[in-house]
């Protein structure tokens, strides 16, 4: 017997757990292996298999190392020789190109330097000469990932400098924050400052007394050129743009040395997912804090949700549908040679909605970088091909050289990659709707590489509404009432949109003059006739909110339907009673006549509610327009048909 409890309990058991879904907590790992030989490091990374994308370019792994001593590499495998003797902290970020999970996540290690035997250091990845100033990251923002942000500074000066690093981040232009900040690494010294507001420069202190005498002066703001010298400026607008600040002073920047300072960024859950939005980071770099020469870096980034390097993006997400006509909406489409090979050729096949003037379109950077090609004119130099189609535009990168990522010797990624930013304006007749535009990217004769869908849309605005207007109840008798109203809708809606509205009225009408008493009666012995009369005059005040879903047909005529609520604010009802005596045998002789007059008064009383069915004709979507509008209340008594005129703006 038991033997078969134990066995109904195990039947039962599995059952239940076959039926219970089993969470996956599996997170895919890359472990940092090492090979040592005194002062000489090798760097490898242990990774999880690829999950492949189907139809996409083959799967890939990119490698972000930062060795610790403010050094960084996009090697795979990459080696470095330590200058000093201690201990360094090694970090490793992986991102997974074409794959469908998460990048894989890495601890950091610690290696110690105990020997010196390699004197051919590696250096800091050093900055061109006419750069200065770089603001990059390791990869683009996805939801929920960290990502890395580098600043890397050089001293263009020819003496020893102590200046000032800004970076501000989380654009106020979405109302959630998209980052969120985790650590901040530095490796010489960089001091962060905790402020409220901004610091200027010291306040421009131009005392050089920690500059030596032999050294020559520093420079004038007029010899430098591409240099700014508003400041105060700068930073303001990056304030009145971010919500978050971070800033760091250094010290005895030697000349032409560069530095890094490292940043991880986790983005939020808040940041948008279903479009190609571009958010931005901004740095500002202050070579000297005695003087305002400056230089400022905008980074740009793409939100992803998966690790594409061919992408489509659009500054267009969300869109001030009053303003935009006078702006030019900027796209970038992004592409990587995952060849063998070089590509001489790179088509961008891109669709153009049609709110857009493809007449407007200017290209404002590529890369590789290339003039535009001359018209009708074949050339043999590397140049950007535009051809204007009716739904699209052709962009064609011709007689250049853009490595493949599986070439070999090809040992900086970076190298790999390409794109084209250009700007439209929009037509003269578009409306508030959202486009999705995407790209084929064909290098050579291979295969097009579709991208995402690159999406603009406009932000809903506000538009206020001025209304008056009479309304008429066939049921009451000699009714007036006249009415005003504030409503609130989006701005210049395209189609659908919902609107609400405030509304106050005062109502006047009769009731019915009635007979309410008749009777004979006998005064000193002549029979009399007493009738009383009793007419009612009601007037009120009320308020009202409707609340409509309306559709614009056309740029002329819209429609809506929708609820409605009142409240009586203030009713007062009047009655005149009036008593007339007459001769019973003689009616037409009256004896005599008596008024009295008795008034009611009461508030915030009699709720009501209702439907309501509206059209309207003249300018739909913003401006002057007349409507009509019938009100089925749910006491039928005050069932009314409304006329009134109305001013969006």
């Amino acid at each position: 017997m038991k033997n078969k409890y134990y066995f109904f309990f195990l039947l039962i058991s599995s059952f239940i757990f076959s039926q219970a879904k089993v969470k996956d907590t599996v997170t895919r790992k890359a472990t940092i292996k090492i090979d040592k030989k005194g002062n000489q490091f090798v760097f490898k990374a242990d990774v999880p298999p690829l999950l492949q994308i189907a139809g996409a370019p083959k799967a890939s792994y990119s490698y972000f190392w930062e060795t610790g001593d403010g050094n960084y590499s996009k090697e795979t495998t990459p080696k470095h020789n330590y200058k000093k003797k201690g201990e360094y902290k090694v970090n490793l970020s992986v991102t997974n190109n074409y794959d469908n999970g998460k990048p894989p996540k890495t601890r950091p290690i610690t290696v110690s330097v105990t020997d010196i035997e390699d004197q051919n250091y590696t250096e800091i990845a050093s900055l061109q000469d006419s750069i200065q100033f770089k603001l990059f990251n390791n990869r683009e923002p996805s939801p929920e990932e960290e990502m890395i942000a580098v600043i890397s500074y050089k001293n263009p000066l020819n003496y020893v400098t102590s200046g000032k690093i800004y970076l501000f981040y989380n654009d106020k232009e979405f109302k959630k924050d998209n980052f969120e900040w985790i650590e901040t690494r530095t490796h010489f010294g960089e001091k962060e400052e905790l402020e409220n507001g901004i610091a200027y420069a010291n306040e421009l202190n131009h005392s050089y007394d920690d500059i030596a005498s032999s050294i020559e002066k520093p420079y004038s703001s007029t010899t430098v050129k591409n240099d700014e010298e508003n400041l105060e400026l700068t930073l303001t607008q990056a304030k009145l743009e971010f919500r978050n600040i971070k800033t760091f002073t250094f010290d005895n920047l030697n000349p032409n040395e560069t530095r890094n300072i490292f940043f991880t960024f986790k983005t939020t859950p808040e940041m948008i997912k279903d479009t190609s939005a571009t958010v931005r980071m901004r740095s500002v770099y202050v070579p000297d804090r005695n003087y305002k020469n400056h230089k400022k870096k905008t980074l740009e980034m793409e939100i992803v949700t998966s690790h594409d390097p061919n992408k489509m993006s659009s500054n267009g997400a969300l869109m001030n549908y009053r303003l935009v006509r006078f702006k030019k909406i900027k796209f970038k489409t992004r592409f990587q040679n995952d060849g063998e090979g070089p590509a001489r050729t790179i088509r961008l096949e891109t669709d153009i909605p049609d709110m857009f003037d493809k007449k407007t379109l200017e290209i404002l950077d590529s890369y590789p970088k290339c003039p535009i090609c001359p018209k009708d004119e074949e050339v043999n130099y590397s140049c950007i091909d535009t051809i204007i189609k009716q739904k699209q535009i052709f962009f064609t990168f011709k007689n250049i050289y853009l490595p493949g990522s599986n070439q070999k010797n090809v040992i900086e990624k970076d190298s790999t990659k390409g794109f084209v930013k250009y700007t439209m304006k929009l037509a003269k007749d578009f409306h508030k709707k959202s486009t999705r535009s995407r790209t084929a990217i064909i290098f050579d004769k291979n295969e097009p590489v579709i991208t995402n869908y690159s999406v603009t849309r406009f932000a809903p605005g506000t538009s206020i509404g001025a209304k008056v207007g009479y309304s008429f109840f066939p049921s009451l008798k000699d009714s007036k009432n006249y009415f005003t109203s504030i409503t609130i809708s989006p701005y210049k809606s395209y189609r659908w949109y919902w609107q609400v509205e405030w509304q106050n009225n005062k109502l006047n009408y009769n009731g019915d003059s009635n007979v309410i008493d008749e009777f004979v009666f006998a005064n000193s012995g002549v029979k009399q006739l007493q009738r009383t009369y009793i007419d009612t005059k009601f007037s009120a005040i009320t308020t009202e909110i409707p609340v409509l879903a309306r559709y614009n047909i056309n740029n002329y005529f819209g429609v809506g339907a929708g609820i409605i609520m009142g409240l009586y604010l203030h009713q007062n009802q009047t009655q005149n009673t009036k008593t007339e005596l007459y001769e019973t045998f003689n009616t037409n002789f009256l004896l005599s006549t008596k008024y009295n007059e008795t008034e009611e008064k009461s508030s915030m009383t009699n709720f009501n509610s209702g439907f309501l069915v509206d059209f309207t004709a003249g300018f739909s979507r913003i401006g002057p327009s007349l409507g009509v509008r019938y009100v089925i209340n749910s006491k039928k008594d005050l069932n009314s048909f409304q006329l009134y005129a109305i001013w969006k703006f």
